[in-house]
């Protein structure tokens, strides 16, 4: 064949373009990489920033924006109610200085009335009638110095902190500061232990009430209430039989009882004896958690009772009882030695309660002493918020 009829040979490409070839493959012609034809497919924004050139750019970028993306989850976000709480919270630390204000006026005109109540019982009948007087008024020292403590112990029981709400543990804890306060005043008064005294309950003692650390004749423990009985054995020695117990002064220690108060008990308990126990559960649920407090006492071998409400009294509503009041109860049994009238006289006057004896209903008098005990009730409120209340059940008997 001749020369010029013999076909040309293609020139030979370079070797990196057939290196290019072998890894991507045979190409066709006219075939389009589906990559670029999504590409193309898809309109880029004139603002858009093209996809990086860097491999290492593209990494940065892609962990930056998921960083982005983790720190914005992550913020706290505060619901409606949770606002609204915080706003009156901040409004009520706002008005503390005119609350602190306005107690001090209504107590200069208590003072100013109270003289000329005093002028005029001392125009009328003398300097007897003056003291008279001022034996009604009694304030809350005075009762103090008359106090006696008995061999009785009162634990309450605070290992429920994880069933409340957050309302519901502030609660409790009013109810727990009215404890204390109707003990340190009763003539007649109890050792009181809070056991299991910690978590968020004693962070909010510790936060929001820490004059609870000036509290005298009382232990403050972590350890449960079957410890908190064991140690209410010690506080009870040796015990001055009086009041109540003065009849009983040869009940022995080993006499007394450990008992669980439940109003699901089965048991009612009829009184309160000399170097008992008597345990109270410190919890606020609105009757969510029913029968937790009796099943605890059950599983640890506890006795259990409930107090004589329904022999006593007919209610209205239920017949559950807050912490204080249970307390309330007894301390005034200590003093009346009658149920009935321990019931009528700490009973709130809503619970529309009437002795079953008289079958009568006695709201109104009820009523007249809820507003007898008002002052007092509201002047302890006060001076735990100004962190002034102190106990001064020290200066009565404790021999």
């Amino acid at each position: 064949m001749d020369e010029e009829e013999r076909p040309k040979k293609v020139a030979k490409i370079d070797t990196a373009d057939d290196n290019v070839h072998e890894e991507l493959g045979p190409v066709m012609t006219g075939a389009v990489d589906s990559s670029s034809k999504e590409h193309a497919d898809v309109p880029v924004a004139d603002n858009a920033h093209p996809p990086p050139s860097d491999p290492l750019n593209a990494v940065e970028t892609v962990h930056g924006t998921e960083d982005f993306k983790a720190t914005e989850d992550t913020t706290p976000k505060i619901s409606k109610k949770q606002l609204k709480k915080q706003k009156r919270r901040e409004k009520w630390d706002e008005q503390r200085d005119q609350r602190k204000e306005k107690r001090k006026q209504k107590l200069e005109e208590k003072r100013e009335r109270r003289s000329l109540m005093v002028q005029e019982a001392r125009e009328k009948g003398g300097e007897e009638a003056v003291k008279a007087l001022r034996r009604t008024w009694e304030p809350t020292k005075s009762k103090h110095r008359r106090s006696t403590l008995l061999p009785l112990a009162m634990v309450m029981d605070c290992s429920y902190d994880e069933l409340m709400a957050e309302k519901e543990r502030t609660s409790l804890s009013s109810q727990l500061t009215r404890t204390y306060s109707s003990n340190s005043g009763a003539k007649w008064r109890s050792h009181v232990i809070f056991s299991s005294f910690d978590k968020l309950l004693k962070e909010r003692f510790d936060t929001v009430l820490p004059q609870y650390k000036n509290w005298k004749g009382i232990d403050l423990i972590p350890e449960d209430f079957a410890y908190a009985a064991e140690l209410a054995k010690e506080r009870m020695l040796p015990g001055k039989f009086a009041g109540p117990f003065a009849e009983m002064g040869d009940t022995k220690p080993e006499d007394g009882e450990v008992i669980y108060l439940s109003s699901d008990s089965p048991n009612t308990l009829t009184e309160l004896k000399p170097y008992s126990t008597y345990i109270v559960g410190g919890l606020v649920d609105k009757n969510r958690h029913k029968g937790v407090c009796y099943k605890k006492a059950v599983e640890k071998g506890i006795k259990t009772a409930k107090l004589p409400i329904g022999d006593f009294i007919q209610m209205e509503s239920r017949s559950v009882l807050t912490t204080n009041h249970v307390v309330e109860i007894m301390l005034q049994w200590l003093e009346l030695g009658d149920w009935g009238e321990a019931f009528m006289k700490v009973l709130p006057s809503r619970k529309g309660g009437k002795l079953r004896e008289q079958g009568k209903a006695t709201a109104t008098d009820m009523q007249e002493e809820e507003e007898d005990d008002d002052d007092e009730k509201v002047e302890v409120a006060d001076d735990m918020e100004d962190g002034i209340l102190q106990d001064d059940a020290q200066e009565g008997d404790d021999s």
